[in-house]
């Protein structure tokens, strides 16, 4: 059982940056493939980045590739989301999800993650 609470959410103006935390309580946290996916106003959830319990490989969504980073301090049991470049585009609320794997090598792009956060609001305005 993990539990994810994020962080680091707000209003932004286009071009800004901003970096979201996401963090889990209990052990094993490299045990975990972590994923961050965003939600629209009126629109499907989706991907945005995912990385592997060891940190070692990442994936992200290609609207967010060259300006979206995800990366993880397995010691503080935290995954972040540095976010440059910032576009109206971008607004969302943003979840934190987190899936088990002892390997520490897979990667996850799909809704198949056993916990999520509450999620952070983000608002990018012109």
């Amino acid at each position: 059982q993990v539990q994810l609470l994020e962080s680091g959410g707000g209003l932004v103006q286009a071009g800004d940056s901003l970096r979201l935390s996401c963090a889990a309580s209990g052990r094993r946290f490299s045990s975990y493939v972590m994923g961050w996916f965003r939600q629209a106003p009126g629109k499907e959830r989706e991907f945005v980045a995912t990385i592997s319990g060891s940190g070692g490989i990442t994936y992200y969504a290609d609207s967010v590739k060259g300006r979206f980073t995800i990366s993880r301090d397995n010691a503080k049991n935290t995954v972040y989301l540095q976010m440059n470049c910032l576009k109206p585009e971008d607004t969302a609320v943003y979840y934190c999800a987190a899936d088990w794997d002892p390997t520490g090598w897979r990667v996850i792009m799909k809704s198949d993650y056993d916990y999520w956060g509450q999620g952070t609001p983000v608002t990018v305005s012109l």
